[in-house]
């Protein structure tokens, strides 16, 4: 088995990372999952979260909003609707997030409101997380 795999995290602006890793922690919408060289090929949602990726300049935390993760026994390819490097957010940026999640939540139509809905309440938790 390989010691590392290739790791990639993209959003609509930019690729915000492209290394080799060892481990690649993703924040999935049925629970915060660990992938390793050789995991089962997969493919998940994201809920807002942290990913941490794990390589040889040590390990970097991204925040994630939404999206998809990707997985095979080689690579992980993160594909999130926003995301930034952990270091560069502050709480003012993620109570920005909220409000403008709570906005599309108010203006959904009935048939997206729950899903919003249910957005708005995984970043909540996740801000709280975040204290």
């Amino acid at each position: 088995m390989a010691e590392t795999m290739q790791f990639d995290l993209v959003s609509p602006e930019k690729r915000l990372a492209s290394f080799a890793a060892r481990a690649v922690q993703v924040p999935g919408s049925e629970g915060e999952m660990t992938v390793m060289p050789g995991h089962a090929p997969v493919i998940t949602t994201l809920r807002p979260g942290i990913v941490r990726a794990s390589g040889e300049s040590g390990e970097e935390e991204f925040i994630v909003t939404q999206g998809i993760a990707e997985i095979s026994s080689d690579s992980v390819m993160i594909v999130a609707e926003q995301s930034f490097p952990r270091s560069e957010m502050k709480r003012s940026d993620l109570e920005r997030l909220l409000e403008e999640a709570r906005a599309r939540a108010a203006a959904a139509s009935e048939e997206e409101r729950l899903t919003a809905e249910k957005f708005v309440e995984e970043l909540v938790h996740f801000i709280e997380m975040m204290e």
